[in-house]
C-alpha cells in the first residue's frame, strides 16, 4: 500500500501523444464537485480559468465547459470524450453512452410534489391534472409504466412556482434537501429516479485515449479510497497487543514496530471515520497512549 503526498504525481504527461477531453457543467454543485474531484486527482488547471477549453498543466486532460443537459449528446457525438453528468440528464436525454463510474457525489432524486394542502390520495391522484417539468422523458416513461394519464406541461427553469401561479397541479423536478418545496408551499409524495454523478464515455473512444482515462480512473479511485480514513498511530503495552489487533478494523493486518522500551511497541493502522471514536475508546481502555490521527489524502491499493 502506498500513500501519497500532496507533491507526488503518478504520470508523466511527456508519456503521452493524445488529449482526452471531459466535458463538465459549466456553473453549479456538480460543477464544483467535479472540479473537486479533479484537484484531488492532483489533475491541475489554472485557476479561475472559465473559457469553454481549459487544458490541464501536468496531465493530458482538457476540460470541455457546457450545459449540463448538453453533456450527454457532446460525449455520444465524440465531441468529447467523457463527461461527469448527473444521472438524471443521462436518463432524461437517453443517448448511447457508456456509464464508465458512478462518482457518488451531488446525490439528488427526481420526485412528484404536489401542494401542501392537497389530498393525496396515491398516483392516481395525478390522472387527468397538468404536472410541470424540465425532465418529460423520465415522467412521461414513468406516467405510461403506472397506467396515468395526465397532461405534461414543459418548464426550463424553476419549476416550482408552477403551481403556486396556476400553471400546473404538481411539479416533476430534482429534490436535493427539500427546502425549494418547502418554500413554495409544496411537498414531496413520489420519489421517481435516485441520481448521482456519472463519468460517461463514448463507446467509440481510441484505445490511446482510454489508457489515460484508465489512469484518471486509477487517480479516482484513490481519491475515494481515503474519504472518510484516518491514519492512526499509537503506543501501546505488547502484552495487550493481540486484544488491541482484535478491535482494529483496518485495511489488512496494522504494522507493529518495536520501540527502545521493550515492553511496548508502536502500532500504524487506518481507521473509518464513522467508527472512529468508538474504537479510539476502546484502545485507550486497552492501554494506547500517545495516539496520533492523520488525515489520508489517497490510498493506492
Amino acid at each position: 500500500m502506498h500513500y501519497f503526498s500532496e507533491n507526488e504525481s503518478q504520470t508523466n504527461e511527456n508519456n503521452y501523444h493524445y488529449m482526452l477531453r471531459i466535458a463538465i457543467q459549466s456553473k453549479g454543485r456538480l460543477s464544483e464537485d467535479a472540479l473537486k474531484l479533479l484537484a484531488e486527482a492532483d489533475i491541475k488547471l489554472e485557476a479561475g480559468k472559465r473559457t469553454l477549453l481549459v487544458q490541464a498543466s501536468n496531465f493530458p486532460l482538457e476540460v470541455l465547459y457546457l450545459r449540463d443537459d448538453d453533456i450527454p449528446q457532446s460525449v455520444a457525438k465524440g465531441f468529447a470524450d467523457i463527461g461527469i453528468v448527473g444521472e438524471n440528464e443521462v436518463c432524461e436525454r437517453n443517448e448511447d453512452v457508456e456509464i464508465v463510474s458512478r462518482l457518488g457525489f451531488s446525490k439528488c432524486r427526481l420526485s412528484l410534489a404536489i401542494p401542501k394542502n392537497a389530498n393525496y390520495t396515491g398516483l392516481k391522484w395525478f390522472d387527468g391534472r397538468k404536472i410541470a417539468t424540465s425532465y418529460p422523458n423520465i415522467l412521461t416513461g414513468f406516467l405510461k409504466k403506472h397506467g396515468i394519464h395526465a397532461k405534461i406541461h414543459v418548464i426550463t427553469g424553476s419549476v416550482e412556482i408552477s403551481p403556486g401561479i396556476g400553471l400546473a397541479d404538481g411539479i416533476f423536478d430534482i429534490v436535493s434537501s427539500g427546502g425549494t418545496l418547502v418554500s413554495n408551499n409544496l411537498r414531496e409524495v413520489e420519489v421517481i429516479l435516485k441520481s448521482e454523478a456519472l463519468l460517461i464515455g463514448n463507446r467509440n473512444m481510441e484505445e490511446a485515449k482510454r489508457r489515460i482515462l484508465e489512469d484518471m480512473l486509477f487517480r479516482f479511485e484513490a481519491v475515494r479510497s481515503a474519504q472518510d480514513k484516518k491514519y492512526v498511530m499509537m503506543n501501546a503495552p505488547k502484552e495487550k497487543l493481540h486484544k488491541i489487533i482484535e478491535v482494529l478494523p483496518g485495511i489488512k493486518s496494522p504494522t507493529v514496530i518495536p520501540l527502545a522500551d521493550e515492553q511496548w511497541c508502536s502500532i500504524h493502522t487506518v481507521l473509518d471515520e464513522k467508527r472512529f471514536w468508538e474504537i479510539i475508546g476502546k484502545l485507550k481502555d486497552l492501554g494506547a497512549q500517545g495516539i496520533l490521527v492523520m488525515p489520508i489524502e489517497k490510498i493506492i491499493q
